[in-house]
């Protein structure tokens, strides 16, 4: 299979007809499985520089959370962790993996650890990265939209842009290209982008992890739990706490790394993950 490369642009190759919706998808490489579930405010943009190396171990299967990137969501469906649990449940049947290794980063991480406690998807392996599952995760930004949503939803276009520009830069440790930040809010832009914002803003809660946190005690899988050291927006010492909570689960971080791991430091993330993964 493929793999991507700096001279092609990201795109996801594939749709995927889902309960909920649309789901924008792609696979590269060959080897075990291994499905790669990016988190908020992103898309599988996030992975597009670490595939390249996942991919000469791994088959990579990577995609679009709904209402997320190019993934489209059904009118009567809320892109909650719930649903997106489920969704990624749905596609791993649609690609016919037995027990693939899932990596979830942000919301991503709720997402595998809802899919694979609740909605008993098999994993052989499990890999978190900076990410969201033991609450409270929300950030004071995230906490004032859901007060305020209205506001946000009704405010100039040009206005909101700024606002989620500015909080965009905070996800990294380094300096964001203009190009890569371009490409990370184009699927926020006008009010069709505002409106997807929000909606995800406010569908996505603690609850949706609350049940999953009560049974970290029951996983067996070999678990990774991989932090951005400069994380800005979840600190080092959630990821120290989710390791404990989960039986023989590693914690290792990243040095000059933020919250978009993967973005600052996607070779080492890649490194880390089909080391761990090597040796399991």
């Amino acid at each position: 299979m493929s793999t991507p490369t700096k001279s092609t642009p990201w795109r996801p190759s594939q749709r995927v007809q889902v309960t909920a919706g649309e789901v924008a998808t792609d696979v590269f490489g060959d080897g075990p499985p291994l499905v790669l579930v990016h988190g908020t405010p992103a898309s599988s943009y996030l992975w597009r520089n670490a595939v390249p190396e996942l991919a000469r171990h791994h088959t990579v299967h990577v995609w679009d959370l709904l209402g997320f990137g190019e993934s489209r969501l059904a009118p009567d469906a809320a892109p909650s962790i719930a649903q997106q649990a489920r969704t990624l449940a749905e596609l791993v049947e649609h690609w016919g993996l037995t027990a693939p290794r899932l990596v979830g980063h942000d919301i991503g991480g709720g997402v595998v650890m809802r899919a694979h406690l609740i909605e008993q998807v098999p994993a052989a392996g499990l890999a978190l990265l900076d990410a969201a599952v033991i609450g409270p995760w929300n950030t004071p930004f995230t906490d004032h939209q859901q007060r305020h949503a209205e506001a946000y939803r009704t405010m100039p276009t040009h206005v909101f842009a700024d606002i989620v520009d500015a909080r965009l830069r905070t996800a990294t440790h380094l300096p964001m290209p203009e190009a890569d930040a371009a490409a990370y809010l184009a699927p926020w832009n006008g009010a069709e982008g505002r409106r997807r914002w929000m909606e995800q803003v406010c569908a996505v809660t603690f609850e949706d992890t609350r049940d999953v946190v009560e049974r970290l005690d029951r996983v067996t899988a070999p678990t990774l739990v991989l932090w951005g050291q400069e994380d800005q927006w979840l600190a080092p010492a959630a990821g120290e706490r989710l390791a404990a909570a989960i039986p023989g689960a590693r914690f290792a971080t990243i040095a000059a790394a933020g919250h978009f791991i993967a973005e600052d430091r996607p070779r080492e993330t890649a490194e880390a993950l089909v080391e761990f993964f090597g040796s399991h």
